[in-house]
């Protein structure tokens, strides 16, 4: 006899690993097809009405593994709990969480193994971005990359919710110091190429977002190089935490290889610390604190540069006289306060300050000589008298109120309100004179003798920005697929130039039910690039004399911005890959031309021209070596601008961009690990030094390099733990060997001009660093 109907009543709560409860989790029983979708809360009811003795459950969410539960002989009221973990990749180093790329605003990377990467930097954050899809940088000197068209000033930074400022003087790769981002105290990374939300502050192009871990127990590690070293220590618990870093770099041994010999005296040290406090489970405390003193000291004495063509070689010589001092000293303070309001509710106060004090000096005389590289003919001889004394300081403080809500109706809400006072005092004194063949230039027949440039001014500003935006985010678990929409708007105020300025942004993102390997994003929105100092300078011309302005008329630059991309995750070999593709536009309006030397970015100091960017970004990457991380990014790109009636390329306009971060291990021998990291990037446009934007027709040769590093477990504490009585001090000690640009590859970063009496110009090339090897040890103690 069949059995009778019964009703069944089975309630539960459902959470991932970390104990968080899950929404929007589908529990469907799988005979009678009823089912009930968790609240906010993670809490779900069902009633079944069945007629067998076994009651079977699926849990079901996109991006979660799935799970089955059979309840045999259930009584008429249930409760069942469920665990259920999120599905991971391996992939390029990084745990893909497939329910937050769905935003498609932020992709997380894992920070491990930084510290094995073959990196002028030690293992800096910003050598991993640098190797994404869309990013783009050619200076292996420098920290600064630019993202999808963009200049560096368009990339914002935060670490545990507030933004980094950084030095405005530096105009050489050579004269930066450290990162901000101490790689040791990093806990999770966050970057975005474009279509962040309104919560990130008026950047046109990137968002590097940083978190800060909080150590729990005692952890330490010391390094040491040829380039420098560091020591970080941190111990911490439950209810308190505390990491410090000391950290110091020297260049000097990497710059001999430079084309331009002399006494390189380059010396950057910073400390680092934070706090972590968590008094109450409702109540966290954290403040970061860092002091940075940055000096570079350059005495030149000559240069000997090689360029041009098999069938038309030549060769440039100089002499030096003189000296460079610089210093870019900077000390930062953050805090950050966070309560738990209810359950579902987080108020976070975030308070900020940034000094700067900055100053770059120099006095160097240069007598060259152009040849043809057989000697044959003398093509130009001259002098160089260059002279600077300039001083720079800045002040910010920001205050910063957000919220975040969640409700079953109205999904996450965020909110936000900030406060920003600024300051700035510039005073600057350069000029330079040239000679050519024992005539002045610029050469005039008649007349007072004229500098080839000659700036003084003094210059000073204070003002003020209020900015707020609201945000909502809700998660739709349809039958076709899991859909998250994000909508919000940032609104912006600066009363330096009473500028209003209004940001909506809309973020989609998809993953099929037919197939959870797919994820498609789809955003657009105005991005505004609001100005801050170097922005606002406008340069008047009077001759050779120019005069530094502020322009108070000066307006944010703006974007539309529109990207369309999708992830395919699929298995080769029984190893995991994925595949991302983003298509993307950008109209961009109100633009401030600039022109780029190095790293210094020259503004015109007005809103006098209109452009686009547009591109795709390709990205392969999984394990090419069973148990290792690698990829391969190609990134094609356009991006113009028009001034007046004339189209041009942007200083930025890189046409293609290849690169491979490659992972590999010895078969059978976990000891060892080798990084590989290579590049290939069209060249930049450029023109002749202190000309117009409109001379800028040129294009250098293509970005080239290869670094490679290799690194040997030599002490492992965790196998052998009594090795000659000492190790139990050692959790383990990595030696490892590095070598710079392995091809040996003369890349050029940009140009020396010189000029005749006769008006004619040669552009000499100022090459990066040559091929070197660097040493380095990493040694963890044990607690």
């Amino acid at each position: 006899m069949p059995l009778p109907a019964r009703r069944v009543h089975i309630y539960g709560r459902i959470s991932d690993e970390n104990g968080n409860p899950i929404e929007l989790v589908t529990v469907n029983e799988d005979r009678t097809l009823q089912s009930a979708i968790s609240n906010l809360k993670g809490e779900y009811s069902l009633t079944v009405t069945t007629y067998d003795d076994t009651v079977r459950l699926t849990f079901r969410l996109i991006g979660h593994e799935t799970r089955k539960r059979s309840l045999t002989s259930p009584q008429d009221t249930v409760r069942l709990d469920l665990m259920l973990p999120t599905a991971r990749y391996a992939l390029e180093g990084v745990e893909i969480r497939s329910t937050r790329r769905q935003t498609g605003g932020i992709q997380q990377i894992n920070p491990e193994g930084l510290r094995f990467n073959a990196d002028i930097g030690g293992g800096s954050v910003e050598s991993i971005i640098a190797t994404q899809a869309g990013v783009s940088s050619r200076n292996e000197l420098s920290n600064q990359y630019s993202v999808r068209g963009g200049n560096f000033d368009e990339n914002s930074v935060y670490v545990n919710g507030s933004e980094i400022m950084r030095p405005l003087l530096i105009r050489a790769g050579q004269q930066e110091g450290l990162s901000f981002i101490n790689s040791d105290m990093v806990e999770s990374i966050g970057f975005s190429t474009g279509g962040f939300d309104v919560s990130y502050g008026d950047r046109m192009s990137s968002v590097l977002d940083i978190t800060y871990r909080k150590p729990r127990g005692f952890e330490s590690v010391l390094t040491a190089s040829l380039l420098g070293g560091s020591a970080f220590v941190g111990a911490g618990n439950d209810k308190i935490s505390f990491s410090g870093s000391v950290r110091y770099k020297t260049t000097s041994y990497l710059l001999g290889t430079l084309d331009t010999k002399g006494e390189y005296d380059p010396s950057f040290l910073d400390f680092q610390t934070y706090l972590s406090w968590t008094p109450t489970p409702k109540w966290s405390i954290g403040v970061i604190g860092n002091i940075s003193r940055n000096s570079y000291n350059f005495t030149p004495s000559t240069r000997s540069t090689s360029f041009g063509t098999p069938e038309n070689p030549r060769h440039f010589k100089v002499y030096f006289d003189g000296w460079e001092s610089d210093r870019f000293n900077t000390a930062t303070a953050a805090l950050d306060i966070k309560r738990k309001v209810g359950e579902n509710s987080i108020i976070q106060l975030n308070a900020s300050a940034f000094s700067s004090r900055e100053s770059e000096s120099f006095d160097i005389i240069s007598q060259y000589w152009l040849d043809e590289e057989a000697g044959n003919r003398q093509l130009a001889i001259g002098t160089f008298m260059q002279h600077a004394r300039n001083r720079l300081q800045s002040n910010v403080v920001t205050t910063l109120l957000k919220g975040i809500h969640k409700t079953d109706v109205a999904g996450t809400f965020n909110w936000g309100m900030e406060y920003r006072r600024e300051s700035v005092d510039d005073r600057m004194r350069e000029w330079e004179m040239r000679d050519s063949a024992g005539y002045t230039l610029p050469y005039t027949q008649s007349g007072p003798l004229e500098m080839y440039y000659s700036i003084k001014s003094v210059n000073s500003i204070t003002g003020q920005r209020i900015s707020g935006y609201i945000q909502d985010t809700w998660r739709h678990n349809l039958s076709i697929g899991l859909l998250t929409l994000n909508l919000g708007v940032r609104i912006s105020y600066w009363n330096w130039n009473r500028e209003l300025i209004v940001s909506p942004r809309l973020i989609a993102g998809f993953t099929p039910s037919f197939n959870e390997d797919f994820t498609f994003r789809f955003s657009t929105g105005i991005y505004h690039q609001s100005p801050f100092y170097k922005e606002l300078k406008d340069t008047i011309s009077t001759g050779s004399i120019g005069e530094v302005r502020l322009n108070r008329d000066i307006r944010s630059q703006r974007s539309l911005q529109v990207v369309l991309g999708g992830d395919y995750d699929f298995i080769v070999f029984d190893r995991p890959f994925r595949f991302t593709a983003e298509l993307y536009y950008k109209k961009l309006d109100r633009l401030i031309p600039y022109n780029l030397d190095n790293v210094r970015i020259i503004y015109y100091g007005e809103n006098c021209a209109h452009g686009y960017a547009a591109g795709l970004d390709m990205k392969l990457f999984g394990e090419f070596v069973e148990g290792t991380q690698s990829w391969l990014t190609l990134s094609i790109m356009n991006t113009r601008e028009k001034i007046g009636d004339q189209w041009l390329p942007r200083p930025s306009d890189q046409r293609f961009n290849l690169s491979l971060y490659f992972t590999d291990t010895f078969p059978r021998r976990d000891r060892w690990k080798m990084s590989l990291r290579g590049s290939l990037a069209d060249g930049l446009p450029f023109g002749p030094a202190r000309k117009g934007i409109e001379s800028r027709v040129f294009r250098a040769p293509a970005y080239k390099r290869v670094d490679i590093g290799l690194s040997y477990k030599a002490i492992d504490g965790n196998t052998r733990p009594h090795y000659y009585g000492r190790t139990t001090f050692f959790k383990d000690i990595w030696i490892g060997v590095d070598c710079f640009n392995l091809l040996g590859i003369n890349n050029v970063n940009s140009y020396y001009w010189i000029t005749e009496i006769s008006g004619a110009q040669y552009a000499i090339p100022n090459y990066l660093t040559g091929r070197q090897l660097n040493v380095r040890i990493l040694v963890n103690l044990n607690n």
